[in-house]
């Protein structure tokens, strides 16, 4: 299993984009992803971070079928930044 931080810039109001994260979360669970956080930074709601757990490649499948339906969230697709961590 790999614990995922993922930290990207958004476009919407935070709580915007928190509504449609949170409806894409049947989705993520098709795709095997285990939501764990989502959040922002204090001083900077533009700034946000996810971390899920989930299987091997299951990360990059989900954003590969659903990539328009990320950027649609106000995700900034080009600010993403994925480290994954190992247990």
């Amino acid at each position: 299993m790999e614990t995922i931080i993922i930290k990207f810039n958004i476009t919407s109001w935070f709580e915007n984009w928190v509504n449609a994260y949170d409806e894409s979360l049947p989705k993520q669970k098709e795709f095997g992803l285990k939501s764990l956080y989502r959040g922002h930074e204090k001083d900077d709601p533009t700034k946000c971070v996810v971390i899920v757990s989930a299987g091997e490649g299951a990360l990059d499948k989900f954003m590969e079928e659903n990539a328009e339906m990320v950027a649609a969230s106000g995700h900034v697709m080009e600010s993403t930044v994925i480290t994954t961590y190992l247990s």
